[in-house]
This record gives structure tokens, C-alpha cells and sequence, in this order.
């Protein structure tokens, strides 16, 4: 029987299991009088941005009109309960064509799969979109964006279960730099994802204009609108006012949000089974995923699945960065954390020679610049210091550093040198106005060698070159 560890691993690796995936300032519409405004027949009102939809007018019971609303739906509604879409355009021709092709046999096996594989994500997207007053059926968005992986990236560069570009994630609380990108985040990209579709309803006043735009853009979508001077995507789909990305874009994820929102009718399982609690902790130094797994007693690879963000599984030094763990282990790697003078991140630990420089390491060890300058505070590129040592992440497995020959063809070592009492490789090496390095190569020393009162060293007379 497999233990609670690696139940937790076999879950969480579901996410992995990879598929293949397919300017200007705008101004608001309200400023725009050419607009004509379209209220779709079936929309009956609105409240904290939801928009409730019957068939038999606005004088049914109210309890009805709450069973549709955001607030008026628990979090557990998924799979519970039929839940009809809140966004217009269920019946529309193109979104009945896609209700079809993903009913089909196959249609209904890809999407139990990602139903399973978006299990860890789904409820704290539902929690952030009531907490939001969203519409309900958006937890589906990130099925026809990146099938529920965090690892996805799109043909355009486009990353993450909500597809942020780079671009894209100003404002919105992503960050990416040298040890991260925020996009494969689900916590901070959901958040992310979310504002901005809030963002764009409250431009538009449209959830099907505001879909439309997290795909083509608001500039692209505004401009569209404008040109056509009607305010309505079913509209501007119909008479091409729209790429044809985008006309297909709306229609499906209503498709696909209509099976998943009613999954027992379309004979789709569901798993009742809570997926593990999950907490966020504040790191506050670079800490290897790894070391962290290993002495908190973690399965093995489950905290790089949690945080596909870390490009090397290792945390950065950024004090507001949070690594998300399994609710059971909090305590555990707080107190792991809190042992600061115990290493977290295995290091090369290299002695700068003459001719060493930090991007010649940095090609070697296969780290960038920046990530060695983090690891070694205060240092600087144009002033290393002979002898020293400095930290370099292991984040490779490489070999010995091998430095260039240093060639002194123009300096022969012909003269003498008694050493005196405190003198040293490097002072000895400042009056001869010679590396330090070639000196103790010559003498067949290093430079962690110690010089004997008396002994005698080669040392350089520079010839003078003939023109």
C-alpha cells in the first residue's frame, strides 16, 4: 500500500503528463457616442458584475435568480449541481458546434483529463472568483489556454495555466527574473488572470467582449468596436470585425465551460476526493528545493510540482517570494528555514586566479552573472580579488574550471630575489610589477604558498623590445 507520501506525489504529478497545445492607450467607450449599445435579449440584469439569464422573465421566483448569481453559488457547486452559464452565448451555432465536438467519445476523454489534471487548481480559482464576484464558469478559462498545465507555453511565448506574455503581466503582480517566472505561478497568475478580465468587463460592460479581449487584446477588440460602432461580439464575430482566432475563442470556452459546469450530465466522473491543503510560506534566502524535500521528510520532486515558477528548483533571495508546500509540512520546513547558519543551496566554491572574470565562470558553471553576484553580496566584476573565494550555485553538474595559459614570451625569469622577513608572493610580485600568478607558476609554487626568510625566487627582467 502506498504511504501518504507518495500518494501526494502520484496526485501532484498528474500536472506534468504533457500535451501538445494549440499600443496604444484606448479610449473608453462610454466617451464614444457612435456606440450603439446591444443588450442581448436574454440578459435580464446585473449585480457586482454577474449577469443573470432566464427564460421565463424577471417576475420568477427570486431564490432562482440567487441559485445563478456568484454569491448566491457555494464553492462546492462543482460537479453537485447543474449550473447554467452566466455569460451569453451558450446557443449560439458556433458554441452548439463546439458542444458537439467535445461531447464525442474522444472530445469527452480529453477533457476528463484535464478535468483531473486541473483538480489541484480549481478550488482556490473558484474561491477567487467569488471572492471577486466573477462569473463562475470562468475556473474553465484555462482549459482551452494551457489545458490545465503550468509548465504550457504557446507557439507566441505565451506561458502559464492563464498564458500571460511577458509583455502582459505589468500590474498585475507576476514577476520574472533570474530564478523565476511568475507566469507558471497558478497562485499569483490566477490572481493576475482574473483582475484583467475584470478589468476589460469593466471597460466594456461584456463578459463576451472582455473574454474576447484576454485573447486578442483590448486595443484589437476596442478598435473592432469602434470601426463597426457597435458594442456586441456575436455581432462583430458575424460580420468579421474580429480575427478568426478570436471568433472561435468565445464559442469554445462557453462549449467547454457548459460540459464542465454540468459534468454528470454529460456522463464526465468526478473525483470527490479533496485534493492536499496547500500553504504559503516566506522563504527569504535561496534554499534548494531538494535539501528542503529531503529534511522535512517531503516526496521526492513534490515541491518543484507546487512551484513550477523556480527555474531550478531553488528559491530566490527575495523576501517577499513564497514557496507553496503541502499544509501538513508547515511546520516542519518553517523550522528547517529558520536554521540560518545551515547551507540550503549547494555552492561551487571557486578561487579567483588572474585572468577570471565573472562571465567566463558564469559560461562555465553554467549560471548567469547576476545569479553569481547574488550569491557573493558587495561583489564586484572589475575588482576581484586575487586568492579569495566566491559561491557559485551548482545548479550543473560540471567539471574543473580550466583557465587560458597565461603566456609571459615577453618576460624571462633571469634575476634573483632573497625574500625578506613578511614578504609575500603578492607584495614580492607588486615590485617586480608581475602577476602574482606567473611568479609563483615560475617558482613552482602556488599562490597559497609561504615563503621561507631567505629563499631565494626568480624573478622577471622584462626585455626590451626592438622596433
Amino acid at each position: 500500500m502506498c504511504n501518504k507520501h507518495t500518494r501526494i506525489v502520484i496526485f501532484f504529478s498528474f500536472i506534468f503528463f504533457k500535451i501538445t497545445l494549440y499600443a496604444t492607450e484606448p479610449v473608453p467607450l462610454s466617451q464614444n457616442l457612435a456606440i450603439q449599445k446591444i443588450k442581448p435579449a436574454a440578459e435580464q440584469s446585473r449585480q457586482n458584475g454577474s449577469i443573470f439569464r432566464s427564460s421565463i422573465g424577471m417576475e420568477q421566483d427570486q431564490n432562482i435568480l440567487e441559485a445563478l448569481s456568484i454569491n448566491g453559488i457555494k464553492l462546492e457547486w462543482h460537479g453537485k449541481q447543474g449550473v447554467e452559464l452566466s455569460i451569453y452565448g451558450r446557443d449560439a451555432p458556433l458554441t452548439q458546434q463546439y458542444i458537439k465536438q467535445y461531447t464525442s467519445p474522444a472530445g469527452l476523454l480529453w477533457l476528463q483529463t484535464v478535468l483531473a489534471r486541473g483538480k489541484p487548481y480549481l478550488p482556490f480559482i473558484r474561491n477567487e472568483i467569488e471572492a471577486m464576484n466573477l462569473p463562475p464558469e470562468l475556473a474553465y478559462l484555462p482549459v482551452i489556454e494551457s489545458a490545465f498545465l503550468p509548465s504550457a507555453v504557446s507557439r507566441s511565448g505565451a506561458v502559464g495555466l492563464w498564458q500571460f506574455m511577458k509583455n502582459s503581466i505589468g500590474g498585475y503582480g507576476m514577476v520574472i527574473d533570474e530564478w523565476r517566472d511568475d507566469r507558471r505561478d497558478f497562485i499569483k497568475s490566477t490572481r493576475g488572470a482574473l483582475r484583467k478580465l475584470k478589468d476589460n468587463y469593466l471597460y466594456f460592460n461584456d463578459w463576451a467582449l472582455a473574454l474576447a479581449a484576454y485573447n486578442a487584446g483590448l486595443g484589437a477588440v476596442q478598435r473592432a468596436v469602434q470601426k463597426a460602432g457597435i458594442r456586441d461580439y456575436w455581432v462583430l464575430s458575424e460580420k468579421q470585425y474580429l480575427k478568426q482566432e478570436t471568433i472561435h475563442y468565445v464559442p469554445k470556452f462557453l462549449a467547454i465551460a457548459s460540459i464542465l459546469a454540468n459534468p454528470g450530465k454529460y456522463g464526465l466522473e468526478v473525483d470527490w476526493n479533496e485534493p492536499p491543503v496547500l500553504e504559503q510560506i516566506p522563504v527569504g534566502r535561496m534554499a534548494d528545493l531538494k535539501l528542503i524535500e529531503e529534511k522535512a521528510g517531503i516526496g521526492k520532486g513534490l515541491l518543484k510540482t507546487l512551484n513550477p515558477e523556480l527555474f531550478y528548483g531553488i528559491t530566490p533571495s527575495d523576501p517577499k517570494y513564497q514557496l507553496k508546500i503541502p499544509a501538513e509540512y508547515k511546520e516542519a520546513v518553517q523550522a528547517i528555514l529558520t536554521k540560518t547558519d545551515e547551507p540550503l543551496v549547494l555552492y561551487y566554491y571557486h578561487t579567483i586566479h588572474s585572468g577570471d572574470t565573472l562571465s567566463a565562470l558564469s559560461r562555465h558553471y553554467g549560471v548567469s552573472v547576476e545569479q553569481i553576484k547574488q550569491a557573493n553580496p558587495g561583489i564586484q566584476e572589475r575588482y576581484l580579488q586575487l586568492g579569495s573565494k566566491i559561491k557559485i550555485p551548482a545548479l550543473k553538474n560540471v567539471g574543473p574550471y580550466e583557465r587560458q595559459s597565461i603566456a609571459a614570451t615577453s618576460i624571462a625569469f633571469e634575476g634573483t630575489h632573497v625574500v625578506q622577513k613578511g614578504e609575500t608572493l603578492w607584495s614580492i610580485a607588486l615590485a617586480y610589477d608581475v602577476d602574482p600568478e606567473v611568479l609563483a607558476t615560475a617558482n613552482g609554487l602556488s599562490l597559497s604558498s609561504l615563503l621561507r626568510e631567505g629563499s631565494k625566487l626568480k624573478t622577471p627582467i622584462k626585455k626590451v623590445e626592438t622596433q
